[in-house]
């Protein structure tokens, strides 16, 4: 699926500090905890919480948000719909692994189990 170019650099400039308490706020109303999307986050991207606080802190935009992560081997696992768009088919990488993120966040606020959102059950 084609992105419009101008979506895909309206990802890559957010400062992913401001979105960050939109997710936190999105996993806590539904009754999960900042450690548990923390515990996504990392796995996704390989940031512990002192480096994700240092992201955060730096305001990066979300292409440097991921240009330095480190992507878990079992993202392209990530399968579905978000904002409208099947992220398998999604064919901008950075696009992409925006909404690799969104998905997972989602699958955590919906109360999804950890070990179904971290891909490791079969």
């Amino acid at each position: 699926m084609t992105t419009t170019p101008e979506h895909d650099a309206r990802i890559a400039n957010m400062i992913f500090a401001s979105v960050y308490p939109h997710y936190v706020n999105k996993v806590e109303k539904k009754g999960r905890t900042k450690e548990e999307l923390h515990q996504v986050i990392e796995w996704l991207t390989g940031y512990g919480d002192k480096k994700l606080q240092e992201l955060i802190d730096q305001k990066v935009t979300f292409e440097t948000f991921f240009a330095k992560a480190t992507l878990h081997p079992n993202a392209h696992l990530i399968k579905g719909v978000i904002c409208g768009y099947r992220i398998e088919d999604i064919e901008t990488p950075l696009t992409r692994e925006a909404r690799y993120l969104d998905k997972l966040v989602d699958e955590l606020a919906k109360g999804r189990k950890m070990e179904k959102i971290l891909r490791q059950a079969t």
